[in-house]
């Protein structure tokens, strides 16, 4: 059987096995993990404690730069969007490291029972800001490219850490690196909370605009108006009942579909409004194409108002500038995408946690989105997530990190590209 083929049809076991035997000293790359621990805790508290909400990832992209700079990458520089990058190693094949660094806002600051950004630790957990979603895998990321480098495991891999925004609108980052800044990796790993296990894929994601066009009147003669509201009832009472008819997967789960805003105009409190537009997240997952999504939300729309074309739908577009000024305009569809478990990526990522001590446990998926739609759904690119965290913690009062896990999910980053086969 010709070698390159035996590698890929290998298990997790039988890759570990012989990778071990030529390749990895374990105990080297857990040694220098825990030579670093402290420094690895303090890194992640201190870019925490920089606001970056909104993607103003500007600061916080200076301090991981500062860090990398210390560890000796070989560059370190901003992108045109201002995402943080990192380079290490020059060898051939590319692997990129992906996280986040942007957060969503505080929300009301009377729910915190702490200072969101200087967080607090308590049993070994660290609650901040950001530390789930997803500075959490940050330091490991760049302490894990930093030791791998030094021991040998970065050859023949070019590498980069991409601190980018996310939060700013799924994918558009690594879209922009890819066609505009011109790197294409062959391997991506995804460090959005896995809670320590190899994920694989996730849902895809569609949002619209529903827009209904009605007449301002007084109030006080609301039956000279015609009121805008009223034309979009029909369209939420049916968005609610529509999850059973979406599609399912046997992975990646069943099809969601929310109103999750409203807006309206109107010339005043005690007017009829004359435009009222609902926004739908819709979750699609394998089999669900984006012109079938779409028509499924405007076939609830009222016969009478798609004759009128006074009720559309549209999918929402993308367009606003980044901090730096930089525009990279997209359709907000981001599709759905899934590794299959035995993939070459998916079973380096497993024999990574099996050599680094972690349990036995089958390779998993997000509930919400990341950048994989574009890596892996647009681009094609073979991806797989890894980091530390719960995502139910994401974006609450409570967003937290085990800082076990954050030092551990050190030695996956480090080993990993020494398992990926070539």
């Amino acid at each position: 059987m010709n070698e390159t083929i035996a590698r890929l049809l290998e298990s997790p076991a039988q890759l570990l096995e012989r990778l071990v035997m030529s390749t990895i000293d374990i105990a080297k790359v857990q040694a220098q993990v825990a030579e670093h621990a402290d420094d690895i805790v303090t890194f992640l508290r201190e870019i925490c404690a920089i606001p970056s909400m909104d993607s103003q990832i500007g600061p916080v992209g200076e301090r991981v730069q500062a860090e990398m700079t210390k560890l000796g990458f070989d560059e370190v520089w901003f992108d045109s969007m201002g995402n943080t990058v990192g380079r290490i190693g020059n060898g051939p094949r590319v692997l990129v490291y992906d996280s986040h660094i942007d957060t969503v806002g505080i929300g009301d600051p009377d729910e915190w029972r702490w200072d969101p950004f200087q967080g607090k630790v308590e049993d070994g957990i660290f609650y901040a800001r950001g530390a789930c979603d997803e500075k959490g895998s940050t330091p490991g990321m760049v302490y894990g490219l930093a030791i791998a480098q030094r021991l040998g495991l970065l050859e023949g891999w070019t590498a980069y850490y991409f601190g980018n925004m996310e939060e700013w609108c799924d994918g558009i980052a690594p879209h922009a690196f890819v066609e505009h800044e011109g790197i294409r990796p062959d391997f991506v790993v995804i460090g959005e909370p896995t809670k320590m296990l190899t994920y694989r894929g996730h849902k895809g994601r569609v949002e619209m605009k529903v827009v209904a066009k009605g007449k301002s009147a007084h109030a006080a003669s609301n039956h000279l108006g015609d009121n805008a509201i009223y034309k979009l009832l029909p369209v939420i009472d049916g968005v609610s009942k529509l999850e059973p008819e979406l599609g399912d997967h046997s992975f990646l789960g069943h099809g969601k579909i929310t109103v999750t805003d409203m807006s309206v105009e109107t010339p005043s409190i005690n007017a009829v409004p004359n435009q009222c537009t609902v926004y739908i997240d819709r979750r699609v997952t394998f089999g669900e194409e984006v012109e079938a999504v779409i028509e499924q939300v405007r076939q609830l729309i009222p016969a009478e108002n798609r004759t009128k074309g006074d009720v559309t739908v549209e999918m929402l577009f993308y367009d606003d500038p980044s901090y730096t000024g930089f525009v990279f305009p997209v359709e907000k569809y981001f599709p759905a995408w899934a590794l299959e478990e035995n993939h070459p990526l998916v079973q380096a990522g497993q024999a990574a946690r099996t050599l680094t001590g972690l349990p036995d446990a089958a390779p998993g998926k997000w509930n919400f989105s990341t950048n994989g739609i574009y890596w892996a759904g647009k681009a094609g690119i073979p991806s797989i997530g890894f980091g530390p965290g719960d995502e139910v913690t994401a974006h609450t009062v409570l967003d937290s990190v085990s800082l076990d896990e954050v030092v551990k999910a050190t030695e996956f980053y480090a080993v990993l590209p020494a398992l990926i086969g070539k």
